[in-house]
């Protein structure tokens, strides 16, 4: 692989091949990916990052492919990184780069990003925010970060995006599924995607008799923003214009109420945790051994010692 200096030049010039083969190191999160995202890091920080999640089957890829068609109308140019689940048997994301997505892979300014959550917990990648800072880096102006769709880890995605749009559709089972995943926290906007469908009206009414109970907590909370509830049709893009407005707006209120600044804290917080978990946790585990990690598995199995006297013992309390 061509030296991580040489791609980030390449990638920051525009040259595509660069850009996917810088994602590619970073995915990898060896010594170069490393040094490249140091590099990176000083062009970052301009991207509006949108989160869409919600559970299967409420048409999250369309509306995103509808979405990121829509910004390409403005001359936005667009980085999508779509999370999905690992394959059991090579670890890659088994929806490939997305083949609902085929009628963008042509053009210049969209960048489509596949990653696997390799067993990840929260819908998202290990190195899904190193690839939104790539992707923010070489000029794309809004990232859209479409999750599995796993359930209540979905919440994450709140701390890695912006501005979160949940999407729900009629017809699922219950008509406040975001609700029973406790979306509803983090919702900045609420899509009734399917909206031609039976109980579509029903569905819409149900997330704002929730927004409504929630209002004086969401005003508290977030400087006086209540998330609309929108209702698409993604498969003929109706609806679309409406969502980007939204976000749009989103975008705006968390700049004036200062809340871009800290939600953007928060990431970097969260961003700081997670590496210093995983970079700590890898040099104990290097410093003990893989014998000894599975002496204190085996001792913990039969009952000899309690998980917490063995991380004592071996972080050397």
């Amino acid at each position: 692989m061509e030296a991580g200096s040489l791609l980030v030049t390449k990638a920051l010039d525009g040259n595509r091949y660069a850009l996917a083969r810088l994602i590619s190191l970073v995915e990898d999160n060896g010594t170069d990916a490393r040094s490249a995202l140091a590099t990176l890091y000083p062009h970052t920080g301009q991207a509006h990052i949108v989160g869409v999640t919600g559970a299967p089957g409420t048409g999250k890829s369309t509306l995103v492919n509808e979405i990121a068609k829509a910004l390409r109308a403005q001359d936005t140019r667009v980085g999508i990184v779509a999370v999905d689940p690992s394959s059991p048997f090579t670890g890659g994301a088994m929806l490939g780069d997305r083949v609902r997505m085929r009628d963008l892979a042509s053009d210049p300014d969209v960048f489509i990003r596949s990653m696997a959550t390799r067993g990840s917990l929260g819908g998202l990648a290990r190195a899904t925010s190193d690839v939104v800072k790539v992707l923010d880096a070489v000029g794309f102006a809004f990232i859209l970060v479409e999750t599995v769709g796993a359930g209540q880890s979905e919440v994450s995605i709140a701390r890695t995006a912006h501005t979160t749009v949940v999407v729900e559709a009629p017809g699922m089972g219950d008509e406040v599924q975001a609700l029973k995943a406790g979306l509803m926290e983090i919702a900045d906007i609420l899509v009734v995607n399917k909206a031609d469908r039976p109980g579509a009206a029903r569905t819409a009414q149900a997330l704002e008799l929730v927004i409504n109970q929630n209002a004086a907590r969401q005003q508290a909370g977030e400087n006086g923003w209540q998330p609309p509830i929108l209702q698409t049709i993604a498969l003929n893009g109706t609806g679309v214009p409406e969502v980007l407005a939204a976000t749009a707006a989103h975008r705006e209120h968390l700049y004036a109420s200062g809340l871009w600044a800290s939600r953007e804290r928060t990431r970097v917080e969260m961003e700081l945790f997670n590496v210093l978990q995983e970079e700590l946790l890898d040099r104990v585990l290097t410093q003990i051994g893989e014998e000894q990690t599975q002496a204190w598995v085996a001792r913990i199995a039969a009952r000899e010692v309690d998980v917490y006297t063995a991380v004592r013992a071996i972080i050397g309390e």
